[in-house]
């Protein structure tokens, strides 16, 4: 039987790495984040619109246009995350955290990254849930789509990507699950570097990813555990403080 290789990012390993973070540590995250993310929304408007130049008599027309304005939508909701963002660094050192309800934000991640799956043929599915968090909902947002990025990204066709929550005592562990190609052991390490890239064929992005994931959850306290199996799929597993049913 094939052992499951893990790797854990803990607080106290990230603290000793880059120190505790502060206000310009936040920015340059959010624009880390937002800038790999924007990129990945303008190559589905790329695709789409060449798709519809060769295409368009095949498939009713407004299908495709539809896919166009969704991504359009996207790029402007990351850009008031931005906006946002910068509002909130240049007036607090301190990250602000909230309630965040886990089921209304996988059923968005969900809905974001389906035309993706839909072209890969990949199943890609979000476990309902009322669970509740205590994070930053702009990062929490971005960690999670980045993940699925990659699920999607790095699994065959035919394939599965699943994500979903449980709880674990005082926390709760989210989970974005892959059948894809796997990480090899001594590669572990090395996926939250930055410009790393495991399999650079399949991907024309700088391998910054999950360098963007370490560094928000470093910002936000939270530990990622990664579990792999080369040629079974990979478990990225993020611990977060429940939030309890009375508080909510």
């Amino acid at each position: 039987m094939r052992s499951i290789e893990s790797f854990t990012v803990t607080p106290a390993m990230q603290d000793r790495r880059l120190g505790a973070p502060a206000a310009q540590e936040f920015q340059t995250t959010i624009v880390g984040m937002m800038g790999h993310d924007l990129r990945q929304s303008l190559q589905v408007i790329q695709g789409t619109y060449s798709l519809l130049r060769s295409r368009l008599e095949e498939m009713p027309q407004q299908a495709w246009l539809d896919r166009g304005e969704r991504a359009v939508n996207k790029l402007t909701e990351q850009l008031d995350c931005l906006v946002d963002a910068f509002y909130l660094a240049e007036r607090t050192n301190a990250l602000e955290v909230s309630f965040v309800g886990l089921g209304p934000l996988f059923w968005r991640l969900r809905h974001e990254n389906e035309d993706a799956a839909l072209q890969g043929g990949i199943d890609l599915r979000a476990v309902t849930t009322d669970a509740q968090v205590m994070s930053n909902p702009v990062l929490l947002d971005c960690v999670l789509q980045n993940l699925l990025t990659n699920a999607i990204r790095y699994t065959e066709p035919g394939g599965r990507v699943l994500i979903g929550c449980r709880r674990k005592g005082a926390e709760i562990r989210i989970d974005v699950f892959d059948t894809g190609i796997g990480i090899p052991e001594d590669q572990l390490p090395r996926i939250f570097e930055s410009f790393t890239r495991l399999a650079p064929g399949r991907s024309n992005g700088l391998g910054i990813g999950l360098a963007i994931v370490r560094r928000a959850l470093e910002m936000l306290g939270h530990r990622v555990e990664v579990r792999s199996i080369v040629g079974k799929g990979s478990l990225f597993s993020i611990y977060t403080p429940a939030v309890a049913a009375s508080a909510s």
